[in-house]
Formats: structure tokens, C-alpha cells, sequence
């Protein structure tokens, strides 16, 4: 395909955001899932609630083993085949989960998550390839937007917990897995939609966009800003551990107080209903807004609103310590959390992108995402032990450390003059 024009060059981005938004849609409802029942099913499985922290670890080191190495096929090969590769992953994770819960077998089990992990690494890709063709003062709002797009699934996939545990008895489906059903079939409908939509690729184009400029003019090369990506990236990170330390022991924190609630004697259905909802309230925390955030990033600038995220984060750990024997409490804290992830994860995505040279940016991208993931794989093991020590509270006290250190470490991320 030719260089586009300027005009075509809009019209493809904004058919790239929303086949990208589209597939976020989809994909996100595997792992709204997976959030949901990961750590239910590792604890029923293994018998040990203090390992139920290893499902979401696992979900995170799964997309960090594969950052990398998705962001380098994506370099050479484009977008869409690193997208349906991350769809195929994720599948098989899916797979091997349903096996491993009919067998009981707690080693597959986290095989299967970390499958799944690696297809959440494509995921996170997307809302990268959303900046590919973007304008540079639209590059907030449209990278949010495919992050946006993830709230359908990721609020559906919890929701679906109640439905999907019915449909699976019907078809005799392992407990607990039910709703797995229902992410399969989005699953290859995302994989579907990258292969015949997501053209032309929006990367190989972007680099063909770039090289011919470079050929026609003889400009001076552009500066990259490596402190200003190193913050970023640390930005990201820490919200991320953050988030994923305090929302991965939510659901065992709250069986907990649902056997409190019913004297000791509550149902499999009344913990999956308590779980499901308020995880759900947390996804929908974590990208209904990112548009704003998005916006906000564009007019007010990256750094404010990665502080913005802090401030949010500070309110999540302090309701989570005050309230956290109240079921309300407890949702108002993870919402607060998710809010807090957006804002900072948005605006650290678009600061990383705009700080980095073209060249640099995918490889970057990837590292970031590769941090951000091992990160949240430490926190979600470090959470359960330092829960089983210090309670939920407990939790929330050690969290705040960590938002502490990006507050303070917030002078690093002034960019003046984006690459």
C-alpha cells in the first residue's frame, strides 16, 4: 500500500481503534474470568488458601514471559499476526484450564493461567498499537479508547460467573469453570476479527509512513528522552503492583466475610455472587473512565495525571484499611484502586510513547509491559503472605509504600520537548 494522505491517514485510525476495541472487548472477558475464578479455583484445588495468590501471579507472569517477545514479532511482522498469536495463547490457557480443574491438578492449573497470561500480553499491546498511527495530540484519547473498550468484557466476564456455572453443570463442565465456556467463544471471535479487520496492519504502516519521510526530508534526528521512559515504565509498574496485590487477595478476603456474614455456612453461590460483583465494580473501575484519563492526559499533560492516579491509589489503600470489614467498603476500595491503575497507567503509556523515538518505541513498549507484568506476578505472591501475616490492612499499609515512591519520584517524568 502507497503512504496514505493525511486524510486517509485519519479515516485508518479511526477504523484501527475500533477493530482494536472491538477485540478488547472480546478478549477482555477471558480475563475478567480468569481474575475472578483464578484464585477460587487455586485455592480449592491446591487446599491451601495462602496459594490462592499464585493464579493471578501466574496470569501476570504469563503476560510477562511474552511482552517481549510478542512486541519484537510485532516489530518484524505487524500488529495482527502478534494479536492472533496472543488469541491463540489464550485459548489453549483456556483449554488446559477446564483439564486441570476436572483432574485436580494444581501445577496444570497455573499452566494453564499462564497460557492464558501470555494471550492478556496481546491485550495490553493493543492500547501501543492504537498510538501507531495517531496523531500526536490524540494520542491519549485513542490509546484510552481501546483501553475502554476492555471494561464490556472485563465487567461481563465476572458477571457471567452465575450463568456460566449453570450452563457448564448442563454440560457437565468441572465446577467453577463454567463461565470459561463463554470465553472460549470470544476468544476465537477475537481471533476472527484481527485476521480479516486489522488492515492494513497499523505498525508496518506507521514504519513505511516514517521511513518515507525520512527519505524526502533531511531533518535533525529526534531526541529520545530514556530518563523520562525509564519513570514512565516505573510509573506503570508500580500501579500495576499496586493494583494487582490488593485485587488479587480481594477474593479470598471477601469468602471470608461472606462465611462471617451467613455464620460460617455460606454457599459456593453466595461467595461467587459477592466476588463476582465486586470484581466486577473493579474492572469497570479500571477502564470506564480511561477516556477521561485519556483526555486529560492530551490537555493537562502525562505527569498530572499519573499524580492524578496516585492521589486515587492513596484513597483505594485507605478505604481498603478503614473499611475492610465491610463488604461495601471493600468495593468502594477497589473501584477507587481501578480509577487509580487508569489514570496512571493511560497517561504513563502516552508519556513512555512520547518520549521515545519511533524507532525505540516498540521495543520499549515491550520491556514496559514485560516490567509491569513480572511486577504485578511479585506482588500477587508477596500479597498472600503478607495477608496471611498482617490481614487485609495490613496489605493496604505495605501497598501505599510503593505509591509513595512514584509520587516522589515524579520530578524524573517532566518532558518538555517529546521526541
Amino acid at each position: 500500500m502507497s503512504v496514505p494522505t493525511v486524510q486517509e491517514q485519519r479515516a485508518l485510525q479511526r477504523r484501527t481503534v475500533l477493530v482494536l476495541s472491538a477485540g478488547q472487548v472480546l478478549g477482555g472477558i477471558a480475563f475478567g474470568a480468569t481474575v475472578s475464578l483464578g484464585a477460587l479455583l487455586a485455592a480449592d484445588i491446591s487446599g491451601d488458601d495462602a496459594l490462592s495468590g499464585l493464579a493471578t501471579a501466574s496470569v501476570t507472569l504469563g503476560a510477562a514471559l511474552c511482552a517481549i517477545p510478542l512486541a519484537r514479532f510485532a516489530s518484524a511482522f505487524g500488529r495482527r499476526r502478534a494479536l492472533t498469536l496472543g488469541n491463540l495463547f489464550a485459548l489453549v490457557g483456556i483449554g488446559i484450564v477446564i483439564l486441570a480443574a476436572a483432574m485436580r491438578l494444581f501445577p496444570l492449573l497455573l499452566v494453564g493461567i499462564i497460557l492464558i497470561g501470555a494471550g492478556n500480553a496481546g491485550n495490553l499491546q493493543s492500547r501501543f498499537a492504537a498510538t501507531d498511527l495517531a496523531q500526536p495530540v490524540h494520542r491519549g484519547r485513542d490509546l484510552s479508547i481501546v483501553v475502554w473498550a476492555t471494561t464490556v468484557g472485563g465487567v461481563a466476564g465476572p458477571l457471567l460467573l452465575g450463568p456460566g456455572e449453570i450452563v457448564g453443570q448442563a454440560i457437565g463442565m468441572p465446577p467453577q469453570t463454567g463461565s470459561y465456556l463463554f470465553s472460549l467463544v470470544a476468544q476465537s471471535a477475537a481471533f476472527i476479527l484481527y485476521i480479516i479487520a486489522l488492515r492494513p496492519d497499523p505498525l508496518l504502516l506507521a514504519q513505511r509512513m516514517l521511513a518515507a519521510a525520512a527519505a524526502q526530508t533531511h531533518t535533525a534526528a529526534l531526541r529520545d528522552h530514556a530518563g523520562v521512559a525509564r519513570y514512565a515504565m516505573f510509573a506503570i509498574a508500580g500501579a500495576h503492583i499496586v493494583m494487582v496485590s490488593v485485587m488479587a487477595m480481594t477474593p479470598i478476603h471477601l469468602s471470608h466475610m461472606a462465611h462471617d456474614m451467613h455464620g460460617g455456612h455460606a454457599s459456593s453461590t453466595d461467595i461467587t455472587t459477592l466476588v463476582g460483583i465486586t470484581i466486577a465494580a473493579h474492572v469497570a473501575g479500571m477502564y470506564a473512565l480511561s477516556p477521561v484519563f485519556g483526555i486529560l492526559a492530551d490537555r493537562w499533560g502525562r505527569l498530572r495525571v499519573v499524580l492524578l492516579g496516585q492521589v486515587l491509589l492513596a484513597a483505594a489503600l485507605g478505604f481498603a484499611f478503614f473499611t475492610n470489614d465491610q463488604a461495601g467498603g471493600v468495593m468502594i476500595a477497589l473501584i477507587l484502586l481501578g480509577l487509580g491503575w487508569s489514570a496512571s497507567t493511560v497517561a504513563g503509556a502516552a508519556l513512555l510513547t512520547e518520549a521515545t523515538t519511533p524507532e525505540l518505541r516498540t521495543r520499549r513498549q515491550g520491556r514496559s509491559d514485560s516490567l509491569m507484568s513480572f511486577c504485578g506476578a511479585g506482588g500477587a505472591v508477596l500479597a498472600g503472605v503478607v495477608m496471611a501475616n498482617f490481614q487485609y490492612s495490613g496489605l493496604a499499609v505495605v501497598a501505599a509504600v510503593v505509591v509513595i515512591a512514584i509520587a516522589v519520584a515524579s520530578p524524573l517524568g517532566r518532558l518538555r520537548t517529546p521526541a
